[in-house]
């Protein structure tokens, strides 16, 4: 089961690692938590591009597992709406688990696999873009030398970096011209 920590969900069990492993299911939570929306089982089936029965029914697999809830009704209270249970996952296997770490192992080859491909295809379609979002675009890769205590402070302070800009926080009131960005990033001994 998930755990909530503050905003933060953590997954670390088995079970929760392979019930969030379904592209769709990834989706779904990422842009619930990226966006903070509340969304019927339609909504996220367009999302997705699945049946509206087939995505009810992860959204319910979502909700055993505590990664999405039931939010309030807008309406009537015919229409069931889902929301995450936070604003930010934290996926953190339990090492000692050998279950746990094959079922986190196979959910990041599923994001990798996503996060490779929305790299692609902005490599395929940059040259139609504006010039000003080509030259403000990055893909850039660093070799450091550095501690786990200093890693861990750098991660923080990359993440305090990106905080500000965050789609769920700034979605109302962004400036003219802002548009939905992923930043992909990955920070690990190399051996």
């Amino acid at each position: 089961m998930a755990e909530r920590e503050q905003e933060r969900v953590r997954i670390s069990d088995a079970r929760t690692l392979r019930a969030l492993a379904h592209p769709a299911r990834i989706e779904i939570v990422d842009h619930l938590t990226a966006t903070g929306a509340a969304m019927t089982a339609t909504e996220c089936a367009r999302l997705v591009g699945l049946s509206p029965s087939a995505t009810s029914y992860h959204l319910r697999e979502l909700a055993k597992y505590g990664l999405v809830e039931q939010a309030p009704s807008q309406g009537d209270g015919r229409e069931r709406r889902w929301r995450s249970t936070g604003s930010s996952l934290w996926i953190d296997s339990d090492a000692g688990k050998p279950d746990s770490v094959a079922a986190e192992k196979a959910l990041i080859d599923i994001y990798l696999t996503r996060d490779k491909q929305r790299l692609r295809e902005w490599v395929e379609r940059q040259a139609g873009d504006p010039q000003e979002w080509r030259d403000a675009s990055s893909l850039m890769g660093q070799q450091l030398m550095v501690t786990a205590g200093e890693l861990t402070e750098l991660n923080a302070k990359i993440r305090a970096l990106l905080e500000p800009y965050r789609v769920r926080d700034r979605q109302e009131g962004a400036p003219e011209g802002a548009r939905h960005v992923v930043v992909q990033y990955a920070a690990f001994p190399m051996a």
